[in-house]
C-alpha cells in the first residue's frame, strides 16, 4: 500500500483534498481538531436544535463543488439543494430576477427589468456591464469596487452591487477588490444561464459535503480523526512528521487545509518558502458573519426563501422552512462588520426581530433565538491583497484554503477547488 498522506484540517478544503486523493487510491489520514467536520461552513448544535455556524450559498457557475457533491452523494446530489434562478428581491423596494433566458440574455433582461430604479438608472447599468464585457472582465488589480462603479447610480449601487458586494466578497465597496468581484460577475453571467442559479442546501453544511466525504474517504482505506490537534509540521526529506498531542507520526506529505489564521501555529520554524507564505498570510484582516436564528409559532410565508433586508441591523433573510428546517425558522445574515452588530446576542436578536416585524406586523413573538458569530469569517478581500497560491509549499507540504484562490472570494468553491488543486499536485509529483 502507498504510504499515507496527511490532512491537517477536516474543513471543505481538506475534505476536498482527501477525496480527491481516496478516489486516485491514496490513503489518507485527516486529522480535524473540532468534534465537528466543516471548519467554517459546519453544522453547530444548540440546546438540541441542529442549525448551521452561517448560511452559505452555491451558484450553479461551483463546478468543482457539484462534482464532489457528485461523488460523494451519487445521483442524489441534485436533492440536495433547492435551485432557483437568481432572483434577489427587497419587497417593495427592489427586485432582480433572471428570465429563463440563454446568457448573457438573461442578465441583460433582469437589468432592464429591475424594479426600484428609473428607466435611466436601467440603462446606465446595462452600459456599465455592456463595458465589463468588452473588457473581459478585467481591470487593474489595485482598484476597489467602490472604484470600480464611480460612474454607476447611486441607487444602483445601495440596490444591486453594494449587496451583492458584501454577499460574495464579505468586505466593504471602499476595500473590495474589483477584480474578484468581476471574477465572479464573469463566473456567473458569461456563459450559461444557469451558473448564475442560487443553489440553497436543504440540509446542514456538515451533512452537505464533509460528513458525506468522510464516509468516501473511509471506504477507500482513508480515515478521518476527530477532535484531535496538530501541533507542528515538519519536512524530513522523503517524509513529513506530523506531530499532535497522540505523538509523532510520518507520512508521505502533507496538506495544511486550516485558516489562514491558524497557518502560523502548525508551520512554526518552517523554510523560508514557507515563512513567504506566513508573512502574506500576517498581513490579512478578517471579516464577521452573523446569524441569527428566530424560531416563529407559524411559518414566515415569504414568497421564496431568501430576500434582501433593508440593512437595519440584518441584510438577508433566508426561511429555513422552506429549505427543509422547521417552519417559521428564520436565519437573518449580516455579511460584514457594521456597527448596529456590535451588540450582545440578544440585543441583535431583538432588533432583528423588530426589522421582521417592519414587514410583517402579524409575526408571533419569537419562540427561541440563537446568534452565532463568526469572527474570522472570512479575510478580508482586499484589492491588491497578495495570497499565497494552492499546492507546494515546500517539500513534501501543499497548502489549500479559500484564502489560496487567485480567483474566488472566501467561498466553498474557492475551498474546494483549493483542496482538489493541491491533492493533484501531490498526485502529479508522486505518480
Amino acid at each position: 500500500m502507498r504510504d499515507r498522506v496527511a490532512i491537517v484540517g477536516g474543513g471543505w478544503a481538506g475534505m476536498a483534498a482527501a477525496v480527491t486523493l481516496a478516489c486516485a487510491e491514496q490513503p489518507v489520514t485527516v486529522f480535524e481538531a473540532a468534534q465537528v467536520l466543516g471548519g467554517r461552513a459546519r453544522r453547530v448544535v444548540v440546546d438540541d436544535r441542529t442549525v448551521d455556524n452561517g448560511q452559505h450559498i452555491l451558484l450553479g457557475a461551483y463546478a468543482q463543488t457539484l462534482a464532489l457533491l457528485r461523488t460523494v452523494h451519487g445521483e442524489r446530489s441534485e436533492q440536495l439543494f433547492d435551485r432557483r434562478r437568481l432572483h434577489l428581491e427587497e419587497p417593495g423596494v427592489f427586485r432582480f430576477k433572471t428570465p429563463a433566458l440563454p446568457a448573457p440574455w438573461h442578465l441583460g433582461v433582469a437589468l432592464l427589468a429591475m424594479r426600484g430604479l428609473s428607466r435611466h438608472d436601467r440603462l446606465e447599468t446595462v452600459t456599465f456591464v455592456r463595458r465589463l464585457r468588452r473588457a473581459r472582465f478585467r481591470c487593474a488589480p489595485q482598484l476597489t469596487v467602490d472604484a470600480l462603479l464611480t460612474d454607476q447610480p447611486a441607487l444602483a449601487v445601495k440596490l444591486l452591487w453594494e449587496p451583492l458586494c458584501l454577499a460574495a466578497l464579505n468586505t466593504p465597496v471602499d476595500a473590495a477588490s474589483a477584480q474578484i468581484f468581476l471574477n465572479l460577475l464573469r463566473a456567473g453571467f458569461a456563459l450559461h444561464a444557469h451558473d448564475s442559479d442560487l443553489l440553497l442546501p436543504r440540509v446542514d453544511l456538515t451533512a452537505l459535503f464533509p460528513a458525506a466525504a468522510a464516509v468516501h474517504v473511509a471506504a477507500r482505506a482513508g480515515e478521518v480523526r476527530m477532535g484531535v490537534t496538530v501541533t507542528r509540521i515538519a519536512t524530513l526529506g522523503d517524509s513529513v512528521a506530523v506531530a499532535s498531542e497522540a505523538g509523532e507520526e510520518r507520512f508521505a506529505a502533507a496538506i495544511i487545509a486550516v485558516g489562514p489564521h491558524q497557518l502560523a501555529h502548525v508551520l512554526a520554524g518552517s523554510s523560508a518558502s514557507a515563512m513567504a507564505a506566513l508573512d502574506q498570510v500576517a498581513a490579512f484582516t478578517y471579516e464577521p458573519i452573523r446569524t441569527t436564528y428566530l424560531q416563529y409559532g407559524r411559518a414566515l410565508e415569504l414568497s421564496q426563501p431568501m430576500l434582501k433586508l433593508d440593512s437595519d441591523p440584518g441584510q438577508w433573510l433566508f426561511d429555513r422552512g422552506q429549505l427543509g428546517g422547521a417552519p417559521g425558522l428564520a436565519a437573518v445574515v449580516i455579511s460584514t462588520d457594521v456597527a448596529a452588530a456590535r451588540i450582545d446576542h440578544d440585543s441583535l436578536a431583538r432588533a432583528i426581530d423588530a426589522q421582521l416585524r417592519r414587514r410583517a406586523p402579524d409575526l408571533p413573538l419569537p419562540l427561541w433565538s440563537q446568534t452565532i458569530a463568526e469572527r474570522r469569517a472570512t479575510y478580508a478581500c482586499m484589492a491588491g491583497l497578495a495570497r499565497p497560491a494552492p499546492g507546494a509549499l515546500e517539500g513534501r507540504l501543499y497548502l489549500a484554503g479559500d484564502y489560496t484562490d487567485a480567483e474566488f472570494p472566501a467561498t466553498l468553491e474557492a475551498a474546494t477547488r483549493t483542496g482538489v488543486a493541491a491533492a493533484r499536485q501531490f498526485l502529479a509529483a508522486h505518480p
